[in-house]
């Protein structure tokens, strides 16, 4: 399957050159760490989902918080040091995508409005 655009645009920083050796680099180590924190914010949100006690619901809560808070910061820094890179899409691919789904709001409850 082909995820890139038409156009084959990139949404990336320059890339900050790392040594290619056997051995693992700044970024894979930064890489397998961003892997490890979205894995555990998925887990702390399971774990939320099922927590009976209010006082286990809040340290959850607060473990998850800081948990999705290193992540983004992991993110934003391969992002930045264009380690991590997206493709543009077309303005029209975006329209259509939003024609497709605004007709889904009247399958909510109340109608969609709220």
């Amino acid at each position: 399957m082909n995820n890139q655009n038409q156009s084959g645009q990139k949404i990336q920083n320059p890339s900050m050159q790392v040594p290619k050796t056997p051995q693992m680099n700044d970024r894979d180590f930064i890489n397998d760490m961003l892997a490890t924190e979205k894995y555990m914010t998925n887990s702390y949100a399971v774990a939320l989902h099922e927590a009976s006690h209010q006082h286990l619901y809040d340290d959850l809560l607060t473990i998850f918080n800081e948990t999705q808070h290193a992540q983004r910061s992991l993110f934003e820094h391969m992002f930045k040091n264009g380690w991590y890179s997206f493709d543009a899409e077309s303005e029209q691919k975006i329209q259509q995508s939003y024609q497709q789904h605004a007709g889904y709001s009247n399958q909510f409850p109340y109608g969609g409005t709220q």
